[in-house]
């Protein structure tokens, strides 16, 4: 295909080269983005320590160990060790999140006029606007 110049004769067979070229571009991503997929999956069922976790979250132990007891952090207990699996703390972590998604500004903006309370209108003539006075 790499010709200086092109003419009408040569477009079938340019077409044809580039559909090809498209289709294994296509299959290479598939393939690539496949093996992302199972890697990302191999890799976030990983057992995690107490300290490990505490890192993950940025919390102290104590708070881990509070939040063990009554918070639902998923843990698995193996004699006198705590183990927690990362795609369970995400899927924990998820969980809590308040709401489902992010939202576009326009909903939230939406969102904020609904839950705003308003002033109610003065009544006429109350603040000055009667000619009596």
């Amino acid at each position: 295909m790499q010709k200086d110049k092109l003419t009408f004769n040569d477009l079938p067979e340019v077409v044809g080269e580039l559909c090809e070229r498209i289709s294994s571009m296509e299959n290479l991503l598939t393939e690539k983005l496949h093996q992302q997929h199972n890697e990302v999956k191999k890799d976030t069922h990983v057992p995690m320590t107490v300290d490990e976790v505490c890192e993950y979250l940025g919390i102290s132990q104590s708070s881990f160990y509070y939040k063990a007891k009554h918070g639902g952090i998923p843990i698995i207990k193996q004699g006198k060790h705590l183990f927690v699996y990362r795609d369970e703390l995400d899927k924990w972590l998820e969980s809590g999140r308040k709401g489902e998604s992010p939202i576009s500004i326009e909903e939230e903006h939406v969102r904020m006029l609904a839950t705003t309370r308003r002033k109610a209108n003065p009544k006429a003539g109350e603040y000055g606007n009667d000619s009596t006075h």
